[in-house]
């Protein structure tokens, strides 16, 4: 009984690791060229950062769903990058060693997902 209760405390114990150690949320570098232009971070529709003017750094949740990244200056044609959400290597930690308790509290929290932390756009000059 004691091994049980042991063994369950630990695994209660890992549930959660990519939240502890990559949390809910990151930045994200956003640099084009030419600089100083205006970059919209949108998910499902809906914008969720700015960077205006790059180079800058947003700070971003988490989630399961990709972002793009749309990018403007003027006398330039508008540019995009997309952003897709991947899976952060801490879950399949979670998974072998936490079991689904830690994958669950991860991936309600989005701390299992990851995006790409730097981004590079080029704007092509108008014709």
């Amino acid at each position: 009984m004691y091994r049980v209760l042991c063994a369950a405390l630990v695994a209660v114990a890992m549930g959660g690791c990519s939240s502890i150690i990559e949390g809910t949320s990151q930045d994200i570098v956003v640099n084009t060229d030419p600089s100083g232009a205006r970059c919209l971070f949108e998910r499902e529709g809906r914008t969720i950062a700015t960077v205006d003017p790059t180079p800058g750094v947003a700070n971003i949740d988490k989630t399961k769903h990709d972002i793009t990244i749309k990018c403007s200056k003027d006398g330039y044609e508008d540019a995009a990058y997309h952003n897709k959400s991947d899976v952060a290597a801490m879950t399949a930690g979670n998974l072998i060693l936490g079991g689904g308790i830690g994958w669950v509290i991860d991936s309600a929290s989005g701390a299992d997902n990851k995006y790409d932390g730097s981004v590079f756009v080029t704007l092509k000059a108008s014709k």
